[in-house]
């Protein structure tokens, strides 16, 4: 049985969206995949998400080949998740299965970043631990 997929997904796929999908890889890589996406893309993904995930956890996303790509390039999902986009949520074609409610911290301070961070680690932990045991999503 293959694990489920699980994307992320925010308008621009540049900050919030390839963190979790990054920490989805360091964290749950043993439960499900982990992809992000959106409706839009940037040139290049946030720098300062960048720069302190590789402080906080020694990841490189950059390294890893992560990129702000669309919706329509990542494998068809089995839970998809919105960061939380508070003026209007991309239509993705079907409903959204949860919606983490995240503020985005571009343009932010480290702290405003870090913040955001830890609730993503403990919403990956969380996800991890409802999709391991087959629990339903809240």
């Amino acid at each position: 049985m293959r694990k489920k997929r699980v994307a992320f997904i925010c308008v621009h796929n540049s900050c919030r969206s390839q963190i979790a999908e990054a920490l989805g890889k360091y964290l749950a890589y043993d439960v499900f995949e982990s992809y992000s996406a959106g409706t839009e893309t940037k040139p290049q993904i946030n720098q300062d998400g960048v720069r302190i995930m590789k402080e906080l956890y020694g990841i490189d996303m950059e390294e890893n080949r992560q990129y702000s790509k669309l919706i329509s390039d990542i494998p068809e999902p089995d839970i998809v998740i919105s960061m939380g986009c508070h003026v209007g949520c991309p239509f993705i074609g079907r409903p959204f299965d949860d919606n983490w409610g995240l503020e985005d911290p571009t343009g932010c301070d480290d702290e405003a970043f870090k913040k955001v961070i830890k609730e993503i680690e403990n919403n990956i932990l969380k996800l991890k631990k409802q999709i391991g045991g087959d629990a339903p999503l809240e």
